[in-house]
């Protein structure tokens, strides 16, 4: 199995000659070939917020991220290019990276359909189409968990039910004297709870975490990135650039 996994490969950044007015997408893209993905993150962020209707920078920022085995937060990423994807082969590329991160989750029906949609916009790649065969293996030895179980235990529950309903009728009789003292202690723990329902709960100071956040510690090195480059190109504004060349990694677009 372990010479399997190696062939779910991360397909390479796309790289477009019509986005040349991006300045930043070339020195993240450089970064990425480099292998220092924080700074190709912050780049490829920067590059997102100026053109936010570009597929290039969504999808890369994808592939950066995944390569910091971030792999829940790579998938939005993913899943936003794809929003706005118009060609197959962008097609084929963000679906077969989407299938990876959905290996790696271990959610192996989602990696089949990924895997599928991949292979509708090029059926023949053999990467994704020796991935598909995969993911659908492992789905077969690991099918998700069916509901029997729960059904038939719910079914114990609601027979127990109603034999403690049954019982219940016939101890009423014996519980009629008792009423009188229940209904005063039940006033008393209705003001109880009452009082405790009016008190504020207490703040810690300290900040509530975000489901889905970027971690703090990954969150201060972008922060830290994104100024550095935002320095760097206001230093360089009047100076000639020269394009930074993707160094191939796996497939090249």
């Amino acid at each position: 199995m372990k010479n399997t996994i190696v062939h779910i490969l991360l397909l390479l950044p796309f790289v477009v000659s019509a986005q040349q007015k991006d300045k930043v997408l070339p020195k993240a893209n450089e970064e990425y070939g480099e292998k220092n993905f924080v700074e190709a993150e912050a780049n490829y962020r920067i590059s997102k917020s100026k053109f936010p209707n570009r597929t290039v920078a969504s999808y890369n920022l994808g592939n950066s991220i995944y390569k910091q085995n971030q792999f829940s937060e790579s998938k939005y990423a993913y899943e936003n290019a794809l929003k706005n994807i118009k060609t197959r082969p962008q097609k084929h590329k963000a679906f077969h990276n989407l299938g990876n991160v959905f290996m790696k989750e271990k959610d192996y029906t989602q990696a089949v359909e990924a895997y599928k949609n991949a292979l509708r916009n090029d059926p023949t790649d053999e990467e994704t189409r020796y991935n598909y065969a995969l993911a659908k293996k492992m789905l077969k030895d690991n099918p998700p968990p069916k509901d029997d179980k729960n059904k038939d235990k719910n079914k114990d529950k609601d027979k127990d039910k109603k034999d403690d309903k049954d019982k219940d009728k016939k101890d009423d009789k014996n519980k009629d004297d008792k009423k009188d003292g229940d209904k005063d202690k039940k006033d008393d723990q209705k003001d109880g709870n009452k009082d405790k329902k009016d008190e504020k709960p207490k703040d810690d100071g300290q900040p509530k975490p975000k489901p889905g956040g970027i971690p703090k510690e990954r969150l201060e090195n972008l922060l830290d990135a994104v100024n550095n480059e935002e320095k760097k190109i206001q230093d360089k504004v009047n100076a000639n650039k020269t394009k930074g060349s993707p160094v191939k990694a796996e497939k090249d677009w």
